[in-house]
């Protein structure tokens, strides 16, 4: 963080809000620099308890900083911009000189500067030319449902992109669609890919779907890309279809992002021709209940309250209401306050399910704030104040490893592992399906000594193959499973013997490409990623 020009996930800041040692150090790389932020709406309360401490010591300083969203609710709007001027009272003006430079919530794009210790300065600048009109339907949940659409959808080609809210759902829906389709014309994309097959992954999705003038290779016929919530941003890829599991409403626009993203052909006349109006079908919801039911993992990932009013926002729009298209990005602001928003949304008989779920979301939320404030850093003080006492009763260290990730997002310990293979002999190799570098040297199948140091090369090749184990190995199942892979211990491969493999947990496969830990089945294969099964017996 000290170097000139950073980029980094948002944890490197949020340390910087974090009682621990060398936070001096922290606060230093800051100070100098202009800070960006990206994606702000992705942040839950826990993180956003440590990012407007951080603002409030940025603004402090009079560091500049750029705040980025498409999809704000405006009430994190005014908390980020309270936070920064360092004054409470730093609200939109509602009346007198200043409320000519306001505009209304809902309104979008929209601009808001604010000084340290200042009032805000609201524009609302000229929208792009670029628009988007989406029509949203819902469709009943169920494999055989969606391959019966996507057939008909498809039936003169054309791209589609399923998205799914957990993993295990991607692999069971990609495996009900090849059977449908064939495995040539299904892709699987989710985030349990070892480093390099993901990296391999994005760059072949944005092969075949990325902006016309960068790719002559998307498919002439008919292709799904069946993924998790990686696809929601940061990849510049384009489809004619989208099926989304319903998710908060700013992250489903997120989504909507990637459909129709770019010209194709005059009229869109490069696309099918029944796929030339973009359309979003929702899914994921028992939509024939009095209230809409979601699936049980959507709603372990997002709660039930946060999913029903984004249903609620939706109705307007969706097939049995008044079916208006969503306006992008026109419609992008209305929609998200009213999913954010404290006012009503949704019919009468929804009302006891929200307030149930509400309350529910509130005390999640409490227990959130709560537990970020333990080791938050205290707020500014006067100029000139000594810095005593400041990271007392603090963390103690922290890095960049998965515990102090852990320290400002409220997540479960992980695992994070390098993947070899162990071949029948006992042997361990890099995977043997690792392409190339860039210096043309091969990376597939090198050997890894196990009484002696790998070489650099070796080291570096399996290093690139780090894995983030999914949840299931957080808990109580954390310690066994550590305890498993560190059975697997190699002295030559520690301290400055190589660097690369220093202290890394290292999770050998078979030459099937699976493993066995803390009672779970593992199979992982470079087209779908890591499968995890519990053992029935465990």
């Amino acid at each position: 963080m000290l170097a000139s020009f950073v980029a980094g996930t948002i944890d490197q800041l949020l340390f910087a809000g974090l009682k621990s040692r060398h936070l001096a150090l922290r606060h230093l790389a800051v100070a100098g620099k202009v800070v960006v932020i990206d994606e702000a709406h992705a942040y839950d309360t826990y993180m956003s308890v440590y990012l407007d401490r951080v603002l409030s010591w940025l603004g402090a300083y009079r560091v500049p900083v750029v705040v980025l969203s498409a999809t704000l609710p405006a009430s994190r709007r005014r908390e980020l911009v309270e936070a920064y001027a360092g004054r409470a009272d730093a609200v939109m003006p509602a009346e007198g000189p200043a409320a000519a430079a306001t505009a209304p919530d809902d309104a979008y794009p929209l601009l808001t500067a604010v000084a340290p210790g200042g009032a805000p300065l609201v524009r609302r600048p000229q929208a792009s030319a670029r628009s988007t009109t989406v029509c949203v339907e819902r469709i009943a949940d169920g494999q055989d449902i969606l391959a019966a659409r996507l057939r008909s959808e498809l039936a003169d080609g054309g791209c589609a992109l399923v998205i799914r809210n957990t993993v295990g759902r991607v692999l069971e829906t990609a495996r009900a669609l090849r059977e449908e389709f064939g495995a040539e014309n299904v892709t699987v994309a989710h985030s349990c890919f070892v480093d390099l097959d993901r990296a391999g992954k994005d760059s072949r999705l944005l092969q075949l779907f990325g902006p016309p003038e960068r790719t002559g290779e998307r498919p002439a016929g008919r292709h799904i890309v069946v993924a998790s919530q990686v696809a929601e941003q940061s990849l510049d890829v384009d489809f004619d279809l989208l099926v989304s599991d319903l998710c908060p409403v700013d992250l489903l626009l997120q989504r909507m992002g990637r459909l129709h993203r770019h010209r194709r052909g005059q009229d869109q006349a490069d696309r099918p021709e029944r796929l030339r109006t973009a359309r979003c079908l929702v899914t994921g919801v028992d939509w024939a209940a009095d209230v809409p039911a979601p699936v049980r993992g959507s709603v372990a990932v997002y709660g039930r309250y946060a999913l029903l009013r984004s249903a609620a926002a939706l109705l307007p729009h969706l097939d049995g209401g008044p079916r208006k298209p969503v306006q992008l990005p026109t419609d992008i602001s209305p929609l998200v306050q009213g999913a954010y928003g404290e006012g009503p949304v949704g019919p009468d008989h929804w009302q006891d399910a929200l307030k149930t779920a509400r309350e529910q979301f509130d005390r999640h939320r409490d227990d959130q704030a709560e537990r970020a404030a333990v080791f938050r850093l205290g707020d500014v003080g006067k100029a000139g104040r000594p810095l005593f006492g400041w990271v007392a009763a603090g963390v103690g260290d922290t890095d960049d490893t998965p515990t102090g990730h852990a320290q400002v997002r409220d997540s479960r310990d992980s695992l994070e592992v390098v993947v070899v293979q162990r071949r029948g002999d006992g042997s361990l190799a890099t995977l043997p399906w690792l392409g190339a570098d860039r210096r043309n040297r091969q990376r597939a199948g090198v050997e890894l000594p196990q009484d002696a140091t790998p070489t650099p090369f070796a080291a570096r090749t399996a290093a690139s193959c780090g894995l983030r184990l999914p949840l299931q190995f957080s808990g109580p199942v954390l310690d066994r499973a550590i305890g498993e892979l560190e059975q697997l211990y190699l002295p030559h491969w520690q301290g400055k013997n190589s660097p690369w493999l220093a202290d890394q947990l290292i999770l050998p496969l078979d030459e099937d490409g699976r493993a066995r830990l803390a009672g779970f089945s593992l199979h992982y294969n470079p087209e779908d990623g890591l499968e995890v099964i519990r053992d029935p017996d465990d």
